[in-house]
């Protein structure tokens, strides 16, 4: 959440974000009004229970007429006491509703508009001319099958749509690329984390996930419980409720985790092979700094993982994405496309958002700098989102008879496997 302060201060600001979202600026209004009868109440509370203390210390000195009207005035100011606490605590409800309901503030410098808005920022590698190699690029789901390495098949027979098996040297290339993620953000000075994929509803409601983005959430009713989309949520309230000292800054951890997404609103995209599923693994980069440091740190994130695609050997861009496409705890969002030859174009691989002070905030989540007890700010990374990687790896490194070159990132983690042969025709 935002800080209420800021929001008094300089409302304007806090609407030319709402805006730039594309969400409700009304929102904002509310949200001041809400807490100016927090504000007032609170004082109406504290003026009537000052009064309340007061007369308190009359009546025992009091006798006779004196004392009976100071007791009838003691019953009525106990009854005026209880109103103003209903009406304090029903405006401080109503204030932190609305205040849940409002997005992150928008860094001034993202793009504005909707999903096709973006910034290109910066391209990398070449993107391979497979007509000049002379043949036609095969898509992942048929060099999967032809490598014995995907089976959607049966694992729509097992589950549904949106499932599948990683089967073989696809199973082999899954771990290959989590080890090898795993020792690139362990250098980095990460650590390491296998974190649960079931979360409470003050994890995932502190993270931001049940505004916007709760129709894509799995909840299990019966135990009130939700299946973590990213590991994001559970490594963002690993401190929640805690105070940090600001010498431990900034602390950095790698989750590994199972992903589960309803993915809602998705009917007809993706529906071929293993791009857009509701269960996969990933590598998420989690950092907690000083609200000053975010900036920088954003931008360190960005570089590991740019880092971590040019060792797979793929050609991406990174583009800085519009404001109406930004989760609701995010500041400013940069993506990491990598080109996906048979689709002709880039595709999301991996991204990170600044997230400012928005999740601390919720999470309760503090850092102590001496003497001084503040919020932190918490950024997020994806390092590897395994299925779509698997997607860019095996469309970009494809040869003409339907192997794939393995990336010699991953070569120690296949047994020194140099290429991906055919099992089958």
């Amino acid at each position: 959440m935002i800080d209420l302060r800021l929001l008094r201060e300089d409302p304007d600001r806090v609407r030319a974000s709402q805006r730039a979202r594309g969400e409700d600026v009304a929102l904002v209004d509310a949200l001041l009004s809400a807490d100016e009868r927090r504000r007032s109440s609170g004082v109406r509370f504290d003026e009537l229970r000052a009064e309340q203390k007061a007369l308190g210390k009359l009546i025992p000195k009091a006798a006779g007429d004196e004392k009976a009207e100071l007791l009838k005035k003691a019953g009525q100011l106990a009854a005026d006491v209880k109103a103003a606490d209903a009406e304090r605590d029903a405006a401080a409800t109503e204030t932190q509703e609305l205040l849940q309901r409002l997005g992150n503030l928008v860094h001034p410098d993202v793009p504005v508009g909707g999903e096709e808005d973006f910034v290109t920022l910066e391209k990398h590698g070449t993107i391979r001319d497979f007509a000049a190699e002379g043949f036609e690029p095969k898509d992942h789901l048929a060099l999967g099958q032809i490598l014995g390495a995907i089976d959607v098949e049966r694992g729509a027979k097992v589950s549904g749509s949106r499932f599948y098996f990683l089967t073989g040297v696809g199973a082999l290339l899954e771990l290959a690329l989590v080890n090898a993620a795993m020792a690139q953000a362990t250098a980095a000075g990460f650590t390491p984390m296998l974190t649960p994929a079931l979360v409470r509803p003050q994890s995932m409601a502190g993270t931001g996930f049940l505004g916007q983005a709760a129709q894509d959430v799995y909840h299990l009713a019966d135990d009130d419980l939700y299946l973590v989309g990213t590991s994001e949520v559970p490594l963002a309230a690993y401190h929640m409720d805690e105070i940090l000292d600001a010498d431990r800054l900034p602390l950095r951890y790698a989750g590994f985790s199972p992903c589960f997404r309803r993915e809602a609103g998705s009917h007809g995209k993706d529906t071929r092979g293993i791009f857009r599923v509701h269960q996969f693994d990933k590598v998420e980069m989690f950092s907690y700094v000083a609200p000053e440091d975010s900036q920088a740190e954003h931008q360190r994130l960005l570089e590991w993982e740019k880092q971590w695609l040019t060792s797979l050997e793929l050609p991406y861009r990174v583009i800085d994405v519009a404001s109406a496409d930004l989760g609701a705890s995010a500041s400013r969002k940069f993506d990491c496309e990598a080109w996906i030859p048979t689709q002709g174009k880039y595709r999301e691989l991996t991204s990170t958002s600044d997230c400012t002070e928005f999740q601390s905030r919720r999470l309760s989540i503090r850092v102590r700098d001496g003497k001084q007890v503040k919020p932190l700010a918490t950024l997020n990374g994806t390092l590897c989102a395994v299925p779509r990687t698997i997607v860019a790896i095996l469309e970009n490194h494809q040869q003409a008879d339907g192997s794939v070159r393995v990336p010699e990132v991953l070569r120690p983690y296949l047994g020194g496997r140099e290429v991906l042969e055919p099992v089958a025709k």
